[in-house]
């Protein structure tokens, strides 16, 4: 176990609802950090003055975290719009003080579909070549230490198993970092059966530099084989199951810096929404003092 506590940190959302829910968290000195995902303005998109801010305090602070959404880093081929997407990124990574960045494992972009959430892929060799390729252009347009967030999604079970490792030979190209995301390992939980030890022990715990942790949602299966299926949906609270495989994760993973929890903007719209979502980083600070107490 690492003897300095990770910084427990949110992920910034531009919305009315998440400025509601943080105020008291960041007024109290309790966010230690902030992830920005940094490629949500390139569309043209005004963010107000007071999600400037923040960005603007936790850069000064180094205490901002990149992520990225739209890079699409294991899509087949390597499209203008990318080339586009790291040019933009070199010149947001020179204005602005990042500790890291990251991004997802999967691709989200092929043929006339540009967008939208990262698909699973096939785990072989040309796969793994053209993302070590894009792993080095991610790094090249950062000049920072880059990193991959494990994915939820997966063809079978036999996949599960294997993007812990097909993930550790991508970063190793960069000596990059993995982004452990404790929901996406949930939801691997109950939809495949897998024991929560066996899938974390098959991922390279010890280039752990970031955590994630959020809620989610059941969706009805359409195969019949399962009632529903848990899908990494960012828009409730964390259940407990993710708080245990943080507790879990924190003893296995010797090189935390960042914990960060994740929610999406526009789903904590009422009081109470709110509160569970101050109430959750309370619950991981707890965790938190609980894990690194002297």
């Amino acid at each position: 176990m690492q003897l300095s506590k990770p910084k427990l940190g949110l992920s910034l959302m531009p919305t009315h609802d998440f400025l509601q829910a943080s105020t008291e968290l960041f007024s109290n000195g309790k966010v230690k950090a902030i992830e920005w995902s940094f490629d949500y303005t390139w569309n043209g998109v005004i963010i107000d003055s007071w999600c400037q801010d923040i960005i603007k305090r936790f850069s000064q602070a180094n205490a901002l975290i990149g992520h990225g959404v739209n890079l699409s880093l294991l899509s087949a081929r390597f499209s203008k719009r990318q080339e586009e997407w790291l040019t933009h990124a070199r010149e947001e990574f020179k204005s602005r003080n990042y500790v890291h960045a990251s991004e997802h494992f999967g691709f989200s972009e092929a043929g006339p579909i540009a967008q939208g959430a990262p698909l699973a892929i096939p785990m072989n060799s040309e796969s793994l070549s053209k993302g070590q390729e894009m792993m080095k252009r991610y790094a090249d347009a950062t000049q920072c230490p880059v990193g991959l967030e494990n994915l939820a999604f997966a063809f079978n079970l036999e996949d599960v198993k294997r993007q812990g490792d097909f993930v550790d030979q991508l970063i190793s190209t960069v000596d990059g970092f993995l982004l452990l995301d404790l929901h996406n390992i949930f939801c691997q939980v109950a939809n495949f059966g897998v024991a929560e030890l066996e899938l974390l022990n098959s991922y390279p715990l010890s280039k752990v530099r970031e955590i994630h942790l959020s809620g989610g949602s059941w969706s009805p299966s359409i195969t019949g084989k399962r009632v529903a299926v848990r899908r990494d949906t960012h828009d409730d609270s964390v259940p407990q199951e993710v708080f245990n495989l943080a507790t879990l994760a924190l003893k296995l993973c010797p090189n935390v810096e960042f914990v960060i929890l994740e929610r999406l903007g526009h789903t904590m719209l009422d009081l109470e929404s709110q509160q569970e979502f101050r109430e959750d980083f309370e619950t991981m600070e707890e965790i938190l003092e609980c894990c690194y107490a002297s």
